[in-house]
């Protein structure tokens, strides 16, 4: 499906959707064809779908002409620290 389908059947709204075929462009990715999995309620519904939304899914509001995602990559990983262990016999 379209992402101009989905914004004419469900006006003004969020959407539950899962990506069927994308393409990055520069640190964009560009959405091309979905799925849609359902609408959602209200914004704090859409949270909670973002929150749990899996690597395919996402959560996006029709008002937006285009469906496309800003990557960003991450610069490394947070709370992970290096233990030096020592192991012993007993």
């Amino acid at each position: 499906m379209k992402w101009q389908e989905v914004r004419e059947i469900y006006p003004n709204q969020y959407v539950l959707l899962s990506v069927i075929n994308a393409r990055m462009v520069g640190n964009k990715k560009i959405i091309d064809d979905v799925a849609l999995v359902r609408p959602i309620k209200d914004s704090q519904e859409a949270t909670k779908e973002l929150i749990n939304a899996r690597k395919d899914t996402i959560v996006y509001h029709t008002d937006n002409e285009e469906l496309v995602i800003e990557v960003r990559k991450t610069s490394g990983l947070r709370g992970l620290r290096r233990r030096n262990c020592v192991m012993g016999t007993v």
